[in-house]
């Protein structure tokens, strides 16, 4: 059985390997395409099985002097990208449930104080929302009005809480936000609250996408924690990089 579900590594080849590829061995792929975004113009992904695949737009290579023909590597591109000055955005760490973990969660009943919130909820979130940080409500983007909404309660006080949507329209992904008030962290609520939404939405035929930072420890540990298991890392071009960028 593989590893992931053909619907994630389905994804990602269609983000990379769509286009013209320029280069590829067993380590390294470049590929140049025109429709990408201006926002995605460079993309890297760096996968746990030792592959490493560039994307880029036809501008991006010509201002980077990549051509096809050429013998290239993954330092050879970074160092290219580095040259022209050219800033990623900070890579994320990219967990999925793997394809028989996926299968140990669909059978377990999962237990606690948990369940799935809606929009009757709104008095309940906002005081959740209140109890956090800024920061914290940044960095976890965890909303009532997404996709899918589950929380975790003590005494009938929410206390931890994660939110989905659709990654892309074409996708059968959903990206997951998580959050966990300060002083409730480490009882177990942010790891059942992930297991419950990713189960909710496994049967919606959908996987879930767990992304963090490479130097958030928390995260990490509670990614590996709830069962998910590291695909790789993946960066894009900085929105503050105005290299090869339309005027």
């Amino acid at each position: 059985m593989p590893l992931f579900s053909p619907a994630i590594t389905d994804y990602w080849k269609s983000e990379f390997l769509n286009g013209d590829i320029i280069y590829n061995d067993e380590n390294f792929t470049i590929t140049i395409n025109p429709d990408l975004s201006e926002d995605s113009r460079v993309m890297v992904l760096e996968t746990t099985d030792g592959r490493f695949w560039a994307v880029l737009t036809p501008e991006m290579a010509d201002k980077l002097d990549i051509s096809k023909g050429r013998e290239l590597s993954d330092l050879v591109f970074l160092q290219k990208l580095k040259e022209a000055g050219v800033i990623l955005n900070g890579a994320d760490n990219i967990f999925y449930f793997s394809e028989a973990e996926k299968n140990v969660l669909l059978q377990e009943s999962l237990e606690g104080s948990l369940r799935q919130l809606t929009e009757q909820d709104d008095a309940v979130f906002s005081e959740f929302e209140s109890s956090a940080s800024e920061q914290d409500l940044d960095d976890a983007y965890v909303e009532l009005d997404h996709w899918a909404v589950y929380g975790s309660f003590e005494h009938n006080r929410l206390v931890c809480a994660a939110s989905m949507y659709p990654w892309k329209e074409d996708a059968q992904i959903a990206d997951l936000g998580v959050l966990t008030l300060t002083s409730f962290r480490g009882k177990g609520h942010a790891r059942k609250v992930v297991r419950s939404i990713s189960k909710y939405a496994f049967e919606q035929g959908y996987e879930t996408q767990y992304r963090c930072q490479l130097d958030n420890e928390a995260s990490t540990f509670l990614a590996k924690a709830a069962g998910l298991t590291l695909f790789g890392k993946w960066d894009v071009i900085s929105p503050e990089c105005t290299v090869g960028k339309s005027r």
